[in-house]
């Protein structure tokens, strides 16, 4: 049917993005591995001060942020007065796209990005343009080879989501130097904190014009149900983004959670350190049963089996036992399953449940 009103061309292409499952119908002693969240659950000095910000729910929150823009600040060394943040780092995604892109306009991202790059430029009006990676490892020369001048954002996620794949800090340079003036390179940096004595590329942000930096407090500090993310830009980007955001977009709860999950830094050190002995143990096991994937840098790993069918019989055998991980195929890799790293009990109860499906009982 038919309306006289209408949305802007793109808006109709865009099919709502569908999250990790969390239940199992006739399933009771269901495992989420599906969602890269935190097993260890949020920072205790997070889960304390929502209890003493209560009293202040009638209030309207800061609309600058300040207080944890300076916790952000302090934590990593960077100028807060070139920090913004946003209900998650898809805010800010959609934000850039829409301060920068509309109608005429084109995004880059690549084969196996990150699903809002292409939702938030098709929300903008502007035209995505998807370009291959080898490998699923993304390639800076694809990349530079798809520039025109109807460009203006290209995104790489790094570490990437779903592959786990991460481009050297050499790569992304040549890459940030190599674009356009008038092209912003945006670091989407969710799963920085699992890589040791990554920046997420923050020196590459001071030293340039054409990049930014997003993160978010929905990985490794465990507040994805809380919604915060960040950017780090310069000073130019960082004008643009706070024009645009919502002045209220951060409720109360919201900046205090994050504010004393950030300043855990013992929280952080640990869960990063439980993770990668939990995402060796499992990717050295999956690959005794034959079900290899490539080196992870963050909280999950991506098994990738003989074939679709494959794939589809082994998720469907997961959800019988309880245990949900996540189909990729509409990231292009219809015969991968994506399983978050999970805590000492879970990892070792998928592995058993992935090697029984492939006929050798561990």
């Amino acid at each position: 049917m038919s309306h006289a009103i209408e949305p802007k061309a793109g808006v109709l292409q865009i099919a709502p993005y569908q999250g990790g499952a969390s239940s199992v119908p006739g399933v009771r002693d269901v495992v989420k591995l599906s969602s890269n969240e935190n097993p260890a659950g949020p920072p205790e000095a997070a889960r304390g001060v929502l209890r003493k910000v209560e009293h202040l729910l009638h209030r309207y929150p800061s609309t600058d942020h300040a207080e944890l823009r300076r916790a952000i600040g302090e934590v990593h060394g960077l100028d807060p007065e070139l920090i913004v943040c946003g209900a998650g780092s898809d805010e800010l995604i959609h934000m850039l796209c829409t301060a920068y892109t509309g109608p005429g306009t084109e995004v880059i991202h690549t084969e196996h990005g990150f699903s809002m790059y292409r939702l938030s430029t098709l929300a903008a009006g502007a035209t995505p343009i998807c370009v291959p990676e080898h490998e699923r490892k993304v390639d800076v020369d694809s990349i530079l080879d798809a520039v025109n001048f109807r460009t203006r954002l290209v995104f790489v996620a790094n570490p990437a989501n779903p592959t786990g794949t991460m481009l050297g800090s050499n790569e992304v340079g040549r890459l940030a130097a190599e674009l356009p003036e008038n092209v912003l390179l945006v670091l989407d940096g969710a799963y920085a904190e699992y890589v040791d004595g990554y920046d997420g590329g923050a020196k590459l942000v001071q030293k340039r014009e054409n990049v930014v930096m997003t993160r978010t407090f929905s990985k490794i500090y465990a507040l994805g149900g809380l919604r915060v993310g960040w950017a780090y830009g310069p000073p130019h980007v960082i004008d643009v983004l706070n024009r645009v955001r919502g002045p209220f977009n951060l409720g109360t709860l919201q900046l205090a959670a994050a504010e004393a999950a950030v300043r855990d830094r013992d929280f952080v050190e640990k869960s990063r350190s439980e993770n990668a002995r939990m995402r060796t143990w499992m990717q050295k096991a999956l690959a005794e049963i034959g079900v290899m994937s490539d080196t992870s840098t963050a909280n999950f790993v991506l098994a990738r089996f003989d074939s679709t069918e494959e794939a589809e019989a082994c998720d469907d055998h997961l959800r019988r036992e309880g245990l949900l991980v996540r189909r990729v195929g509409g990231y292009g890799l219809p015969n991968c399953l994506r399983i978050t790293v999970g805590d000492e009990a879970s990892c070792r109860r998928v592995v058993h449940a992935i090697a029984a499906f492939k006929g050798q009982e561990q």
